[in-house]
């Protein structure tokens, strides 16, 4: 209930500012259990990708959200908790394993779960290394995982931008992905990479990002620690795409003519 008038009030506002537009809707199922895998390149991505498809779609979200202090804390808490997000603790391991149990759970009941295969934002743009939690939850389940690319949030809401600056987001949503063929495998952990890095290749087709065989949160470390990022580039693998496969020949994807504009509803 919250969900629909979430998207009722803040949609129509949303549209109007960032003129989203969304290009492969149809691949989305009207019906039944499907895992939505996006890359991840800002907070916003779990604001405007709902905003742009018709069923509901429930997202992981860092266990820092439900526990902040003060006023702040309590209304990000109130206000994950309202639109289903589930609480992961990204340490990895059996806690992050609580997260994806739940998410198992809602592909059981036909609905929709999304999440983030790198684990974390992007801190620069490029596609990182996905986790193969996402592969095991898709054997495990038996859904189809939908490749989404998210593209110009990070323009938007470039990483310690609280407020998101006006400028136009898109969607892509790829074709769904289908690995009942390695069914009963999901302990299998090369089979879990494979898929994952399948999974990942068409992110990179969609998105048109560089990708980086790295992971992520490994890099965010680094960076932490005050190391350059000329020294970071230098220790990168020399991995083209997912896998060691060729990189595909992509750009970052524009609106299509045809895009959802300003007040208009996603194509189906």
């Amino acid at each position: 209930m919250f969900y629909r008038m979430l998207k009722v009030i803040l949609g129509p506002i949303l549209k109007v500012l960032y003129r989203p537009w969304i290009k492969g809707a149809e691949n989305i199922p009207a019906t039944g259990a499907a895992i939505l895998a996006s890359n991840h390149l800002a907070v916003i991505d779990s604001f405007f990708l709902p905003l742009m498809i018709d069923r509901e779609v429930v997202f992981v979200g860092k266990a820092d959200y439900f526990t902040g202090k003060g006023l702040k804390g309590a209304f990000v808490k109130w206000f994950m908790t309202q639109v289903g997000t589930i609480p992961i603790d990204r340490s990895g391991g059996k806690k992050s394993q609580v997260a994806l149990q739940k998410g198992l759970a809602r592909l059981q009941e036909g609905e929709l779960f999304g999440i983030y295969p790198e684990g974390t934002r992007s801190p620069d743009g490029r596609l990182y290394r996905g986790k193969t939690g996402l592969a095991r939850l898709s054997l495990r389940s038996g859904a189809p995982v939908i490749p989404v690319a998210m593209v110009g949030t990070n323009i938007a809401q470039p990483i310690g931008t609280r407020i998101p600056r006006l400028h136009r987001i898109g969607v892509v949503v790829g074709e769904p992905l289908d690995f009942s063929r390695y069914q009963g495998m999901e302990d299998d952990r090369y089979v879990l990479r494979a898929i994952t890095d399948e999974i990942m290749y068409a992110l990179m087709s969609l998105s048109g990002q560089e990708y980086v065989d790295m992971y992520a949160a490994d890099v965010k470390k680094a960076l932490a620690a005050k190391k350059k990022e000329e020294d970071l580039l230098v220790s990168e693998p020399k991995v083209a795409a997912p896998g060691g496969r060729t990189a595909p020949k992509t750009e970052v994807p524009e609106p299509p003519e045809e895009a959802i504009g300003a007040g208009e509803e996603p194509k189906e």
